[in-house]
C-alpha cells in the first residue's frame, strides 16, 4: 500500500501531513511525494527530515491534475495493490489508513475506491470533499450501509484510496484539466459501473483556510471550473439522468459566480472564456 502526496510551496502543512502518515497504526509501505515545482526548498527539507519518504520534483507546476497523474503513475509502477492520495493540507487521524483497509475488507461488493470522511478544522464535514451518495443503487446502498459504509458516486483527491486496477482499466487523470473538477471527472468515470465507498470511521482533516468553493473565487480561477465542468459534462462518466442534474448544477454555479461578482464585465469574460474552451477541450 502506497501513499501519494501532492505538494507545492506549503512546507509547514506538508510537514504535518507526513508526520501524520508516519504515525499511522497501519503504516503505508511507501510514502511518495510529488512536488509541483516548489520554490520553498521542499525537496531538500523532505530529504533532511523524512529520509524514508521518496520525492519526485517536477520542473514545472502541472496543477492538481498533472501532479496526481504523475503520482498515480509512479505509485502504480511500484506495484502496490492500493494507492492512497492526499493533498499536502490533509492531516490523517492515526487510524485513517487502517480504517480504509478495513472498509475494503468488509465491502459487500469489490471496491475499486474508498474515501475517508473529510472534516474542516471545526469538525464539520468539509463541503469541498463531500461525496454524493449513490441512492439510485438502492439494494447495493443498503448492503453497504449494513457493512458500515456509504456507496458514493465520486470523490476528491483528499484521502481517497484507489485500487491499482483503476489505473489499468481507466488510465490516469486528464492533465489538461490542471485545476478543479479533474478528480470528480476521474472518479466519476471509474465509478460509472463499479463500487466506491465512503468509510465514515476513517477521518482526516482538510486544513484549508476557509470552506469557500469555486463560486466564491474572485481571482479569475473560476475559469477552470467553467471550462472543466463543461468538459466533464461532455465526457463519458455520467449517465443521461446524471448529466441533466449536473447540467443544472453547472448553470447554477455560473449564475451564482456572476451574481457574487455583481455581473462585472471581467467576471462575464471569465465565464465566456471557460465556456469557449470547455466546448473545445478533449474529453474521455
Amino acid at each position: 500500500m502506497c501513499a501519494v502526496v501532492l505538494t507545492r510551496d506549503r512546507w509547514a502543512l506538508l510537514e504535518q501531513c507526513l508526520e501524520a502518515l508516519l504515525r499511522q497504526t497501519r503504516a503505508p509501505d511507501e510514502i511518495l511525494v510529488v512536488d509541483n515545482a516548489s520554490s520553498d526548498g521542499t525537496p531538500e527539507r523532505v530529504a533532511a527530515q523524512f529520509p524514508s519518504v521518496l520525492l519526485r520534483a517536477l520542473p514545472t507546476n502541472r496543477g492538481a491534475a498533472g501532479g496526481f497523474r504523475e503520482g498515480l503513475e509512479w505509485g502504480h509502477a511500484r506495484g502496490p495493490a492500493w494507492l492512497w492520495c492526499l493533498d499536502d493540507d490533509t492531516i490523517a487521524d492515526p487510524d485513517a489508513l487502517e480504517r480504509l483497509l478495513d472498509g475494503a475488507a468488509r465491502a459487500p461488493h469489490p471496491a475499486v475506491l474508498l474515501a475517508s470522511r473529510v472534516e474542516w478544522s471545526d469538525g464539520t464535514s468539509h463541503p469541498m470533499n463531500r461525496p454524493p451518495l449513490r441512492w439510485r443503487w438502492a439494494a447495493e446502498f443498503g448492503d453497504a450501509a449494513r457493512a458500515g459504509l456509504l456507496l458514493v458516486r465520486h470523490a476528491t483527491w483528499v484521502s481517497t484510496m484507489f485500487h491499482r486496477d483503476c489505473v489499468e482499466r481507466f488510465g490516469l487523470p486528464q492533465e489538461h484539466y490542471f485545476l478543479w473538477t479533474e478528480d470528480v471527472e476521474y472518479t466519476t468515470r471509474i465509478l460509472r459501473d463499479d463500487f466506491g465507498y465512503l468509510v465514515p470511521d476513517s477521518r482526516v482533516e482538510h486544513r484549508t483556510r476557509t470552506v469557500e468553493t469555486a463560486i466564491d473565487d474572485t481571482s479569475g480561477r473560476f475559469y477552470f471550473h467553467a471550462r472543466n465542468y463543461l468538459m466533464f459534462l461532455r465526457g463519458s462518466g455520467l449517465t443521461g439522468a446524471e448529466r441533466l442534474a449536473a447540467l443544472r448544477f453547472y448553470l447554477t454555479t455560473l449564475v451564482a459566480y456572476l451574481r457574487r461578482n455583481r455581473w462585472r464585465p471581467g467576471a462575464a469574460a471569465v465565464v465566456a472564456r471557460g465556456l469557449r474552451d470547455g466546448l473545445r477541450g478533449e474529453v474521455r
